[in-house]
């Protein structure tokens, strides 16, 4: 699937930084920002759950605690 990227100068130069900096090309520099991106995104959802489950299983000790 084909896709135009459309950037401002800005960020057109702070892809060709990251591209050079990790000696890719700047279709690998974006590519690899999405994979990044997604699994930090699924990382926070994971570790919120877990928090929330963490919190929800010792919220009477943690209430104690509190006091």
């Amino acid at each position: 699937m084909a896709m135009t990227l459309r950037l401002s100068d800005e960020q057109e130069r702070a892809l060709a930084l990251l591209a050079e900096a990790d000696g890719v090309s700047k279709h690998e520099a974006v590519v690899r920002a999405i994979a990044d991106a997604a699994a930090r995104r699924v990382r926070q959802d994971r570790v919120r759950g877990l928090s929330a489950e963490g919190r929800a299983r010792y919220a009477g000790l943690l209430d104690r605690l509190a006091q």
